[in-house]
């Protein structure tokens, strides 16, 4: 955070001091929604949740140091009184950005954003100081808090932008008004929400409309290899710049192949050189993400040799992603729970075959959330491609989703021992205890709701003597 006096504050979100003996107090520390996180100069933003009050922990967060508190209701300690406290947060966001000079780069997707943000925030970080989203913090609270945590020497902000609505992209750039706007991919994440694909690039196009022109520096990434996204060229007055494995891509991948461990390697073609590129990460479909990085990074004077050193030793920071855990009796754990949709569970499947050859495969799979009436066609194609794939087992976990993927494993390729559907993650941990052998690969995945992360970490207790090896 940078230096704001609590006089300052108020009259940037339009609220009133109450018992506040020093206006000139200032808050330097990050602002936090979370009691248990606030720093001594801090400022800690009380929200009304189902579950509990923020109000009520102010006298606790003051005790601890917090400069102030940001409520709707005076509390008894210094406070900035607002009517709406999440418009007041992002009003703050707003001025601390516009404060900071930074260069903002935002991006959104359907599908691998989180990874995406932690590579061209691990590449930026090569060239100054870069503060990112954290996880996936990407909605009206988390983009600003984000913003908030900048510093003085913070020169790229790198700001990943959730939506599950027309408009909520809109609303995010401005908060946080990006230079360069960043597009994915159009996919069929959150369709039960958007009504069709269609409905999610009006969506998404939103971030590249709010950019500035060519002449004043805006810039929009687009994934050539999507034609929902390489048409919103036309959608905005910034310079475009085009990534993908297509021709006319100005940053693309060529020789694209994966070790025998499953982690990508290609070569880099940039406007200004190429380099070589052999990524920590697991999955063909990290290529994408690390193009779209280099674009961003290009854009922002990178070479292409600073751009693939960056990229080849850049890893996951976002927990449950493609963590990749080796047992000491040679089980492979894929965790990649955190969620899902249609298109990264075909991109983990794929991983999950690549990492596994001449292996043993487990892919243990959940619901897909949020998929509307696309639900049992897309859980259907997801079980059959577990078949195409030849992966050795598919354990199908939870109710009515959970069937349909192994109906579709059936239906594919006749399945029987090769595929299993039971009730919970306990009835999955349970099955892999008895069933896997050293040099299984195991892969977890499904939407955050299911929750099989616990499967994931209960493999890695299981049976462990020594210290388990992350790669």
């Amino acid at each position: 955070m940078i230096a704001l006096s609590l006089a300052e504050i108020a009259t940037v979100v339009g609220g009133q001091m109450h018992d506040i003996p020093d206006p000139s107090v200032q808050v330097t520390a990050p602002v936090v929604r979370d009691s248990r996180e606030v720093e001594p100069g801090g400022l800690f933003v009380a929200f009304v949740g189902e579950r509990a009050d923020g109000h009520d922990f102010a006298p606790a967060v003051v005790e601890a140091g917090a400069a102030a508190v940001l409520a709707s209701r005076p509390v008894g300690v210094p406070a900035i009184v607002v009517d709406d406290v999440q418009a007041a947060l992002g009003a703050l966001a707003r001025h601390v950005v516009r404060r900071l000079g930074a260069t903002v780069v935002a991006l959104t997707g359907s599908a691998g954003k989180t990874s995406t943000k932690d590579l061209i925030a691990q590449v930026l970080q090569h060239k100054a100081p870069t503060v990112w989203t954290p996880g996936s913090l990407n909605n009206e609270i988390g983009l600003p808090l984000t913003a908030l945590s900048a510093t003085e020497d913070t020169r790229f902000l790198v700001l990943e932008m959730g939506a599950r609505g027309i408009g909520h992209i809109r609303y995010l750039t401005g908060l946080t008004p990006p230079r360069i706007g960043l597009v994915l991919n159009v996919g069929t994440a959150h369709i039960g929400e958007f009504g069709g694909r269609e409905q999610i690039a009006q969506a998404k196009g939103e971030l590249v409309e709010s950019l500035p022109s060519k002449d004043e520096g805006g810039i929009a990434v687009l994934n050539a290899d999507d034609p929902l996204v390489r048409a919103m060229a036309s959608r905005t007055t910034a310079k475009v710049v085009l990534f993908g494995e297509s021709d006319e891509a100005d940053v693309r991948a060529e020789n694209v192949r994966l070790t025998d461990s499953g982690q990508p390697t290609f070569s880099l073609h940039t406007p200004s050189g190429c380099s070589d590129v052999t990524m920590r990460l697991y999955g063909e479909h990290h290529v994408s993400n690390a193009l779209a990085a280099a674009a961003v990074a290009h854009e922002l004077g990178m070479s292409a040799e600073e751009i693939a050193t960056a990229l080849s030793e850049a890893g996951t920071l976002s927990r449950w992603r493609m963590e990749v855990t080796e047992r000491p009796d040679g089980v492979t754990v894929v965790n990649d729970a955190y969620n899902a949709n249609p298109e990264s569970m075909r991109a983990a499947l794929r991983a999950l075959v690549a990492m596994g050859k001449g292996r043993r495969t487990w892919a243990v799979l959940g619901k897909m959330a949020e998929l509307g009436d696309e639900a049992l066609a897309e859980h259907d194609a997801v079980g059959r491609l577990a078949v195409r794939l030849n992966v050795s087992k598919l354990v199908a976990v939870g109710g009515r989703e959970a069937s349909w993927l192994q109906l579709g494993a059936y239906n594919e390729g006749s399945w029987g021992e090769e595929s299993v559907h039971v009730s919970d993650a306990q009835a999955a941990i349970d099955l892999l205890r008895s069933e896997l052998r050293p040099g299984d690969v195991v892969l977890v995945k499904a939407s955050r709701s299911v929750g099989l992360e616990s499967v994931a970490q209960a493999l890695l207790e299981t049976g462990a003597e020594g210290e388990v090896a992350a790669r």
